[in-house]
């Protein structure tokens, strides 16, 4: 039986990467792979999954009120599928995620989903909270912040560097915009490494 699976992290964890890695695999065993990609992150190549590495693979993009139930099994008439890939995951709504797991269910399709989990306020997008709730595997994809801790939590910044803590929760951006931070200093609102006053520590689980 097909699964729905959800691989979250925080920003600049390689997920996009891992994305393209898995799909990779999947295609070089002689299997089609679907990936789909939220319309509204206009970052990268359009009508692709683009990583920060240079990687990049077409998919095919959808929108909030889209029914990919119904869109995965329109597509699977023409192509065979053998493996869906959800790219920026945190960006789907509450019902999609319910159509991505009769995919699997109804479809017998793996869905693999890729996402972040929390907000630049340390709130839960509502896709990442749906697949919290519905998926039946969850895996988390480690990155460290400035201090070497796990990176768990996310700041948005303006172009001064000053860290915004009010705002509407979706704003499309990367790096310019949003920097991944443990817990700790996701509290104090500290965005980089002071040398004075913090000992660099190993990354722990």
């Amino acid at each position: 039986m097909a699964k729905l699976y959800f691989y979250y992290s925080t920003m600049n964890a390689g997920k996009s990467t891992m994305l393209l890695q898995a799909s990779y695999n999947y295609q070089e065993r002689g299997m089609q792979t679907l990936l789909l990609t939220p319309a509204i992150d206009n970052r990268g190549e359009e009508n692709a999954v683009s990583s920060r590495i240079g990687l990049s693979a077409p998919a095919v993009p959808f929108h909030a009120a889209e029914n990919l139930f119904m869109l995965i099994q329109s597509l699977r008439e023409t192509h065979p599928v053998d493996c869906v890939f959800i790219d920026e995951a945190q960006f789907l709504e509450k019902q999609q995620v319910k159509q991505l797991s009769d995919v699997a269910d109804e479809l017998n399709i793996p869905v693999l989903c890729y996402g972040l989990r929390t907000d630049f306020q340390g709130n839960l997008f509502t896709g990442s909270e749906q697949l919290l709730a519905w998926a039946d595997e969850l895996s988390e994809i480690k990155t460290i912040c400035h201090c070497g801790r796990k990176a768990n939590m996310v700041l948005r910044i303006d172009a001064n560097g000053n860290v915004i803590k009010q705002g509407a929760q979706i704003k499309i951006g990367g790096n310019d915009q949003y920097i991944s931070v443990c817990r700790k200093h996701f509290k104090t609102g500290m965005i980089s490494r002071r040398y004075d006053e913090l000992v660099l520590e190993g990354f722990d689980e």
